[in-house]
């Protein structure tokens, strides 16, 4: 029912009401449509008055919206002007002195002006009657409304039967569209919207977008219960069956799972031989664990964090003790050269030796892709008898990776330092942080400040993992990191590691380690062996030169693989038994080489000079190209360069202007020409200071026409008053130029400290040029004037 707010007026008298007059009935919140019955709780002495007087002349009623419902007394302009005529079919009267009738609406009136001569609210109305329009359209929409209407009827829980079949057995459209807007939860003003429309299409429009979209929410409503029920019948039943399974143990004398898991736990805590602390968290864990129910989530939760618990190595296994000579032994199987880094790292084991209990250095093994850093790292956990774990941070944007998940979270674990301890099974390991300058930093933190701790002997000793919430020590665990390119570590981190630097290889190296290694391991990852297949010199020496330039010897390995592919296929077809690989087959077997010595091509015109570059993966060579075109003096610059090689470039064309006259260049040249400097490879940036020996050596020799030399390189900064200054990345640029079969190369004199880095190889196969001055490098880098 619709309750109305009491409020005062007259009582009624002994009045008539005039024969063209409807007595009116406002209402607050109700709004009765034709054809629809409807109680009505009257509390006002108004429409007591009115709804008595239409009982005593038996007559209609007009159930009339007010506009405010606040409004006690309303007078006609706070009333709509469509009211429904409706018959009071039944008057009550309750125990509490309240009183209701229940009317039945028959059809829609307007409201033409009120009457003041009763003591109520009464009107001229004019009837507006229904259309009966019949036609394609109306017939569509009336399905579709009841179509909308009995879907909504049966998604709804406590919807009476008779209700549907109403709707069911409905045949008139204006009949059904307001017996459906009389049901739909709206506001009354929205109603009364409804029932102001008198058009039969827009009308029924309304109604349909309105149930529709009642219709969603009753569909999401009925999906979300039966998801809701589906998960507690599922909990429910798993409840039922774990109690059943409890009782049959019983009833078997097998006792309490529970208990026995309880007691089980107990005793992996005592074996564990955890510090006091740790102890005493893992056993207030059990605890909890013991009072938690199997049926809850948080039961899983406790289980898996005392498994961790007990399941790391908190216990320092003992010392073993290293033998150095064996230690060699075992570098020099693992890898061929290298011997300043294989004597670090004997050094390294000296001191562990010594001082077991010493806080040895972080080594950092920094180096191109494909040179044995992680191979390194194996070979020194095989050294010191201990197990060899590898942590790959390439790509750990979170700190959680490293300091691990708070147990508040669903899924949470340890980080990767904890994780990895835990699988080598030792406290004692040695761990490989590969590709440590690949770590980023992201909204969840910065991984590299969290290996601060990690790699400071001052601090882990008490490292604190964010899943344990212990201490663990990690300060027997022997850290080496590997890298590319040290410049995106970060200071601190990279102030706590040792840096061994690892150089790229020369060609007679790659040759070794393809005939001690490589051949060997991709025999039997294709399943050759010795008597089968086998490899001529030449062959290999051509794979590294033709078809692989790289630093280390990945690409080499996959190029020998391939060739022994193609062997174990004619081995297997049976065509051969013994297979020789030459030089000659090579190109049927992996195509026609893929690299050239183009330096004799590339400079054999003036004005292109061999210049030496350093990139995160080795060193390479580029080629400085210049050339002159009609203009007035002005400077072209292309190939991606950034603004420092500009700027050297720039320097370089100053540097050669100064020195018109010593060169022999016409001043002329210069106020009628302009100059483009080319560095190839354009897709590439290029940036940094070193090329500017390059690019006035360039210069040089388009504007003197005299060609450079054909297996000389060069690298080194320009000052402008002809000073060569020095540069960095020598080592990588040097052992670049022995690769690409350059057999001089010209460096600044004050890189001679770097010399020693240079590997024995690269220094045997190259001539060493220290340049000083600018004017040294013309003089030895410049083919003299054709006669």
């Amino acid at each position: 029912m619709s309750p109305e707010d009491t409020s005062g007026g007259a009582g009624p008298g002994a009045v008539q009401t005039p024969l063209d007059a409807l007595i009116i009935v406002p209402v607050r919140d109700a709004v009765v449509f034709p054809g629809v019955i409807a109680p009505i709780t009257i509390m006002r002495q108004k429409s007591i008055a009115a709804a008595q007087q239409a009982v005593r002349e038996q007559r209609p009623i007009g159930i009339l919206l007010q506009r405010n419902p606040d409004v006690d007394d309303p007078l006609p302009v706070d009333l709509h002007r469509i009211c429904t005529i409706a018959n009071i079919v039944r008057y009550m009267t309750a125990p509490d002195d309240t009183h209701h009738i229940i009317c039945q609406g028959v059809r829609r009136a307007r409201i033409l002006d009120f009457i003041s001569a009763v003591p109520f609210l009464a009107a001229r109305v004019q009837e507006i009657e229904e259309p009966q329009t019949k036609s394609p359209d109306i017939e569509a929409r009336f399905l579709n409304l009841q179509r909308l209407a009995v879907e909504a009827i049966q998604l709804l829980p406590q919807a009476p039967p008779e209700l549907l079949a109403a709707f069911q057995s409905m045949t008139s459209p204006p009949a059904l569209a307001d017996l459906a807007a009389s049901y739909l939860d709206i506001k009354p003003e929205e109603k009364q919207e409804i029932l102001e429309t008198v058009d039969l299409t827009a009308r029924m429009e309304k109604v349909s977008r309105v149930l529709a979209q009642r219709l969603e929410v009753l569909r999401l409503s009925a999906e979300i219960s039966q998801q809701t029920k589906a998960v507690f019948d599922e909990r429910q039943r798993e409840a039922v069956l774990r109690e059943q399974m409890a009782t049959i143990q019983r009833q078997l004398g097998e006792g309490d799972g529970k208990a026995r898991e309880v007691a089980e736990l107990t005793e992996a805590i005592t074996r564990a031989q955890m510090p006091p602390e740790a102890d005493a968290q893992a056993r207030k864990e059990l605890r909890r664990y013991e009072r938690t129910s199997d049926a809850s989530g948080e039961s899983g939760m406790i289980r898996s964090y005392l498994d961790w618990l007990t399941e790391l190595p908190w216990t320092a296994d003992a010392e073993k003790s290293i033998d150095i000579a064996d230690a060699r032994k075992i570098l020099d199987e693992d890898h061929f050269g290298l011997e300043k880094i294989k004597q670090r790292i004997v050094e390294y084991l000296a001191v562990r030796k010594l001082a077991p209990r010493g806080k040895a250095p972080i080594l950092c093994f920094a180096g191109p892709p494909g040179v044995g850093k992680t191979s390194l790292g194996q070979s020194i956990a095989r050294a010191l008898g201990r197990p060899f774990v590898r942590v790959s941070l390439g790509g750990v944007h979170d700190e959680a990776e490293i300091r691990g998940h708070r147990r508040t979270y669903i899924g949470a674990l340890p980080g990767n330092i904890i994780q990895g301890i835990k699988k080598a099974g030792a406290r004692n390991c040695v761990m490989m942080l590969d590709e440590i300058d690949k770590m980023g930093r992201g909204v969840q933190g910065d991984p590299s400040a969290a290996m601060l701790e990690v790699l400071d002997p001052e601090q882990n000793g008490t490292f604190r993992d964010n899943y344990l919430a212990v201490p663990f020590d990690l300060s027997r665990v022997a850290f080496i990191a590997t890298a590319n390119n040290l410049e995106t570590i970060p200071g601190p981190l990279l102030d706590r590691m040792e840096v061994i630097s690892l150089p790229g290889y020369t060609e007679d190296e790659k040759l070794e380690i393809a005939r001690r290694y490589l051949v060997r391991r991709q025999m039997e990852a294709n399943g050759l062996v010795t008597q089968q297949v086998g490899f001529e010199a030449d062959a290999l020496r051509l794979i590294i030169k033709g078809y692989t330039r790289e630093a280390g010897v990945r690409s080499l390995e996959r190029e020998i693989g391939r060739a022994l592919r193609y062997a174990a296929v004619r081995i297997a077809e049976g065509s051969s038994d013994k297979i020789v690989i030459s030089a000659g087959e090579l190109s049927t077997i992996l195509g026609q080489p893929r690299f050239e010595g183009e330096i004799a091509l590339r400079t054999s015109v003036p004005g292109v000079a061999t210049g030496l570059a350093w990139t995160p993966v080795g060193g390479d060579i580029l080629f400085i190209e210049a050339t002159r075109v009609p203009g007035r003096g002005g400077l072209i610059l292309t190939g991606q360069l950034g603004d420092v090689m500009r700027e050297s470039a720039q320097a370089a064309m100053t540097l050669v202007k100064s020195k018109a006259s010593e060169l022999g260049i016409e001043q002329t040249v210069f106020e009628k020409s302009d100059i483009h400097v080319h560095v190839p490879a354009g897709a590439t940036p290029k940036d940094g200071p070193s090329a500017g020996v390059a690019m006035f050596t360039a210069l040089t020799s388009l504007l003197t026409n005299r060609t450079v030399r054909k297996d000389t390189a060069m690298t080194g900064e320009i000052s402008l008053r002809g000073l060569v200054l020095p540069v960095g990345g020598i080592k990588e640029k040097v052992v670049a130029a022995a690769a690409a079969g350059l057999t001089r190369v010209m460096l600044p004199a004050r890189n001679r400290r770097d010399f020693d880095d240079i590997p024995k190889g690269a220094r045997d196969s190259l001539e060493f040029i220290w340049l000083e001055r600018v004017d040294q490098a013309v003089e030895a880098a410049l083919d003299p004037l054709p006669e």
